[in-house]
């Protein structure tokens, strides 16, 4: 006897699953005769936001076309169908600079756990997930690869932006958080009601649509779908019946995510990614779905640091000239002919591999060819031979502060403060996000030109939850540009997309686990080299101070009970398991049970997954 007929016996001889099967086929309108057959369905990410408004009628126009193209007939699919689930999550721009903030990427595990229960329990064969706003997509894909059986996903689309009434210019929420700082409480109402009109995710090349673009080049969401905004009526009358199309063309063929994100399809995404100025949370999220895919080691399985800020130093420049750092949004992007028109030049270009497999059943270079998208209009979207900016967006940083090499700065926002490619800068130290700013709102005049703040306790574990630091880094460079000044900030947590300036995230060890960036101190001197990618703290280079700080911070967390007394509060079961299973920024920040195997010393070669070389030095020349 087969495999299904074995299935369906124990279906049958399961009275509870089979009156429930029943009733549900009732309830949905289905045929009785598919409900022991193969299971699909969709889900949508759902939150307190307005990224999430629009989700719900997409996932019912899906839900109609899948139930409509059931049966037994050869067009149609013999499968039963499930009821939509959702999952749910924070909304990043709602909660920045709040302590809610903390729950922003946790929502990217929560979405990731929902959607794992979902489809392991569910055993669905077939799924179509609606994505929005930041941490759910990523969550949704993590899920989808260990899940690992036929799924396609879409965007849900950004928002428009708005237009400011008084100098027509347009706006987003971006632009309410660069205004925090001023005290014209009637500019900053108008702002915050014009600034987001509508329904949709962030409309920026922000970490929204850096991720999205992401999903799209790595094969599981059709190209086509990522630019169009959120009420775009075609997410409604057209998309759903292409979704169920593709849909079936993988489960006639057995194409399963983990066959489609390859450490060729992943390579492609992060190449892409610095080429629109993506978000620096793309080094997050890139090896969180990487591990998902198979892949434990980003640097060492898919690409090193050093080949990283190779490709964004000498070979991929800056194509869009997009929100943050320039002018337009997706919807702009999305009207001169999508991301396909940039993956297209990319393709042209010889920078990417056109031989990956997608969700449409086709190669990257066959839905390209099939699309055939407009050349770059060269205003928003240019060409390769002649870039918006010559260097890529991104670039990691090593050093005595990053011996783990994951500090990220977007160079793409970096607005001044680079001399020769080196900026040199007095430490200026915050325990926490909240301390900088109430000194941003009460005490501004006492930041001074070529300040390096740094903010530490924040990372995965200290927060714990590592939030995002749009507030701080839009009001840092406001006071930057209102008095003609400098200013840096490190940190041990992440940005917003949405963050512009000299900011530098992710820096590793976290303060929480007692890295360099801890022992820090007021006055020290902090140097970010471009030339050879490090951030180093001066003192450090000091082996006795290095050791004398170092036993003084373990001496201070002996004394607190084995945690640093400026880490964050845990008062929930979600911000301890976060505090207690956060792997380093390196490998994706994510929750996991085995977090020794992933908190091991990341200066041994043989765990970083790359080996130091004169120019991409691991530590400082003393302490390499």
């Amino acid at each position: 006897m087969n495999n299904k007929s074995n299935k369906s016996i124990l279906i049958d001889t399961n009275p509870g699953r089979n009156a429930q099967t029943f009733g549900i086929a009732r309830e949905l309108g289905t045929s009785e005769d598919l409900i022991h057959e193969p299971s699909v369905g969709v889900i949508g990410n759902k939150g307190d936001s307005q990224c999430y408004i629009g989700v719900q009628r997409k996932v019912e126009a899906v839900h109609q076309v899948l139930l409509d193209s059931l049966g037994y007939a050869p067009e149609q699919m013999a499968m039963r169908l499930v009821q939509p689930e959702y999952t749910i999550a924070t909304s990043d721009g709602m909660r920045n600079g709040t302590r809610e903030m903390r729950y922003s990427l946790i929502g990217r595990e929560v979405t990731h756990d929902s959607v794992c229960e979902h489809l392991s329990a569910s055993g669905l064969e077939g799924t179509i997930a609606i994505v929005a706003c930041d941490k759910p997509p990523v969550g949704t894909t993590a899920a989808i690869l260990e899940h690992n059986r036929p799924a396609i996903i879409m965007s849900d689309g950004s928002v428009k932006p708005g237009t400011d009434s008084e100098t027509n210019e347009p706006i987003d929420i971006i632009s309410g958080f660069q205004i925090a700082g001023s005290q014209d409480e009637d500019l900053k109402k108008r702002i915050a009601c014009e600034a987001c009109p509508g329904y949709g995710s962030c409309g920026g090349m922000f970490t929204y649509n850096t991720m999205q673009t992401f999903i799209g080049v790595i094969g599981l969401q059709p190209l086509h779908m990522i630019a169009p905004p959120s009420d775009d009526s075609r997410r409604i009358t057209e998309f759903p019946l292409q979704l169920v199309e593709y849909l079936k063309i993988c489960i006639d063929k057995n194409i399963t995510p983990r066959d489609i994100v390859t450490r060729d399809s992943i390579r492609n995404a992060m190449i892409v990614s610095m080429a629109v100025g993506g978000s620096t949370n793309v080094l997050l999220h890139a090896p969180e779905i990487a591990r998902a895919a198979g892949f434990r080691d980003f640097s060492k399985d898919i690409m090193s640091p050093e080949e990283f800020n190779h490709l964004s130093q000498f070979v991929v420049p800056v194509l869009t000239d997009a929100r943050p750092y320039g002018k337009y949004s997706m919807v702009d992007i999305d009207d001169k002919g999508g991301v396909q028109v940039i993956v297209k030049e990319l393709l042209d270009s010889g920078l990417l591999n056109g031989d990956t497999l997608t969700c449409t059943g086709e190669t990257l270079s066959e839905q390209i060819v099939r699309m055939n998208p407009s050349e770059p209009d060269e205003t928003i979207v240019y060409r390769v031979k002649t870039p918006y900016k010559p260097t890529g967006g991104l670039r990691l940083l090593g050093g005595n502060l990053s011996p783990s090499y994951s500090a990220v700065l977007k160079l793409a926002g970096v607005e001044s403060g680079l001399e020769n490619n080196v900026f040199r800068g007095t430490a200026r130290i915050f325990n926490a996000e909240s301390e900088l700013l109430d000194a941003l709102e009460n005490n501004s005049e006492s930041f001074q030109d070529h300040d390096m703040v740094i903010v530490r306790y924040e990372g995965p574990s200290g927060a714990p939850g590592m939030p995002e630091m749009l507030d701080p880094t839009s009001r840092i460079t406001a006071l930057c540009r209102e008095k003609n000044i400098v200013i840096g900030l490190m940190t041990d947590a992440r940005f917003s997309g949405g963050s512009v300036g000299l900011v530098i995230g992710h820096v590793g060890p976290e303060a929480a686990l007692g890295g360099p960036i801890a022992l820090i101190e007021n006055g020290d001197t902090i140097v970010v080299d471009l030339n050879d990618n490090v951030l180093n703290c001066v003192e450090l280079d000091n082996k006795s101070t290095m050791d004398t700080r170092k036993k003084q911070w373990e001496e201070t967390v002996a004394a607190a009970g084995g945690i640093h007394p400026a880490c964050g509060e845990v008062n929930t079961r979600l911000l301890n398991r976060m505090r207690k299973s956060a792997v380093p920024a390196i490998y994706g920040a994510g929750m996991h049970p085995d977090r020794e195997l992933w908190v091991s010393d990341p200066r041994d070669p043989e765990i970083s997954g790359f080996k130091p070389t004169n120019k991409y030095r691991l530590g400082s020349s003393k302490h390499s």
